[in-house]
């Protein structure tokens, strides 16, 4: 019978990823595999508890924060995100999504939090990258999570997305990550504390989180694998950018795509959405919260519009919700995602499952890789 580490050591290797951590627990019980190593010369052996660049999976955590100030009572879903966000107060927006960025529109109503939460803001990616708003976003303002060094400062990377006009009118289409940046900065002026310092208070110090942040602290180090990019028949080629980017905290702590984790940690999170916010006693969320963040908010329309990314899904918070069972693994009610130095996470609450695989070797595309494909068809079939 084929098992976890079977799924694995056939996508660990060669033109494959050099290693790979995944976990998949079902109530009590847990299954884990640490494939192959941290790097391409094999000094250290994957373990469970190495630590990966988990990218985009960093999505929902930064949702589920967003959330917790809703619950406080300062943020509202239907706010203008204008109060802490001044610069983005009067946005412009592209007559058509085919014109140029100097033929503009005003924005007919503000941009709310909730727009933020759902990705409908006006502000992020489209299938097509080619029209001149998307093209003028990713050369403002759209620097690599994996590559840290390469963001500005919070106050200078707004200032520079303000001088962006968005892509559609605030509320009418779904466009992927620049909204979860968004939310992370909310997160700093709403609170009055850093990104990294908010979740540490509010999602990772409650959940026992140890190993998830922003930075890897000295005694860490020895964890982190190394970051590779597809090479071809010679291999994966390492990413330029050397683990010391990730010894110290980025200028601009990414909410869509900078922390560091392990599959435990994950997994920690992920049972607390599945226990409606509550995990070994502790409340990171109500049950409400959780089921705003798992639940699809978008139109059919909309969800066509992102096939792309989505696939036909849906989104809720910080990740998809699948709502047609089109594969094995695409479960109704299904939520997480993916991240694009080789990451999934999900939760599929109509079988208490948590599924997290961790690999370091970066997607080439949005499409996910046919290692996550197996990957999760296992998970639902084992």
């Amino acid at each position: 019978m084929t098992g976890l580490r079977d799924v694995l050591e056939k996508h660990v290797g060669g033109a494959g990823a050099p290693g790979a951590v995944a976990l998949i627990a079902r109530g009590d019980e847990t299954e884990v595999a640490a494939v192959g190593t941290h790097d391409v010369e094999g000094t250290t052996a994957m373990a469970r508890d190495s630590i990966f660049r988990i990218a985009s999976i960093t999505k929902p955590i930064v949702a589920a924060a967003v959330m917790t100030l809703i619950e406080d009572g300062g943020v509202r879903p239907e706010d203008p995100i204008g109060k802490w966000l001044p610069e983005l107060a009067s946005p412009s927006v592209v007559r058509t999504p085919e014109s140029p960025v100097g033929d503009v529109v005003p924005a007919d109503r503000p941009i709310t939090v909730a727009d933020l939460l759902e990705f409908r803001a006006g502000y992020g990616f489209a299938a097509d990258f080619s029209l001149p708003a998307v093209r003028t976003l990713f050369e403002q303002v759209q620097a690599n999570p994996i590559e840290p060094a390469g963001f500005p400062a919070p106050e200078e990377w707004l200032a520079k997305l303000a001088r962006v006009p968005m892509l559609h009118q605030p509320g009418a289409a779904w466009l992927y990550n620049t909204c979860s940046d968004l939310q992370g900065l909310l997160i700093a002026r709403a609170s009055g504390r850093s990104l990294p310092e908010y979740l540490a208070e509010r999602i990772f110090t409650p959940l026992g989180m140890t190993d998830t942040g922003f930075m890897v602290p000295p005694e860490s180090r020895a964890r982190l694998a190394r970051l590779y990019r597809p090479g071809g028949d010679g291999g994966p080629t390492p990413v330029a950018t050397a683990d010391e980017s990730w010894h110290t905290m980025p200028r601009f702590p990414s909410g869509g795509g900078g922390l560091v984790s392990t599959a435990d940690d994950w997994a920690a999170f992920g049972r607390m959405l599945l226990g409606g916010g509550v995990l070994d006693g502790h409340r990171v969320l109500s049950a409400e919260s959780v089921r705003l963040m798992t639940t699809d908010h978008l139109t059919p329309a909309q969800r066509e519009a992102g096939t792309l990314f989505l696939e036909g899904q849906g989104w809720g918070y910080g990740g998809s919700v699948d709502v047609a069972a089109v594969e094995p693994w695409t479960v109704p009610g299904r939520y997480g995602w993916v991240g694009g130095t080789g990451t999934t996470a999900h939760i599929v609450p109509a079988t208490g499952t948590v599924a997290v695989l961790l690999t370091q070797l970066a997607m080439e595309t949005p499409v996910p890789t046919t290692f996550m494909r197996e990957f999760w068809r296992y998970a639902a079939t084992a």
